[in-house]
């Protein structure tokens, strides 16, 4: 497409989306959200972005082959499952660590959901793509 308002309102409705996903990708273990529903958001963002531009500008936006952020999301969310059994725990026990620890504060928090978290958002943005972009391009 050539309209050029289509191109500015697709770049600041890909920019909205992103930053609504990694907000709903970063709250999601303690309230509604999480990796699966930010994943979409975010994938959502580069389908706009992919209708409005062309595939090819969508993918070289996205810099990297959307196969292998699902399979880079996959070995991440394998990760955080296994990472209990260094702690002697079962498959998929959270387990956290506290960052900056005091006598008075507990200090950050860091927990192996939230790394789930962000391998399933990478599996969900990358395998939507995938789709997406080959549907695109058979059209």
């Amino acid at each position: 497409m050539n309209s050029i308002i289509l191109l500015a309102g697709t770049r600041l409705l890909v920019a909205l989306l992103l930053v609504f996903s990694i907000y709903m990708l970063l709250r999601g273990h303690n309230t509604p959200g999480g990796g699966f529903i930010g994943g979409l958001i975010g994938a959502t963002g580069f389908v706009v972005y992919a209708i409005a531009c062309g595939t090819e500008t969508a993918r070289s936006a996205l810099r990297v082959a959307p196969e292998k952020i699902a399979m880079v999301g996959l070995g991440i969310a394998l990760f955080a499952g296994v990472m209990a059994a260094f702690f002697g725990d079962g498959f998929f026990t959270g387990q956290w660590l506290f960052i900056g620890e005091t006598e008075d504060d507990k200090g950050l928090p860091l927990s192996s959901v939230l790394v789930f978290d962000v391998g399933v958002y990478l599996v969900v943005l990358g395998s939507i793509l995938t789709i997406c972009f080959a549907l695109e391009e058979a059209v």
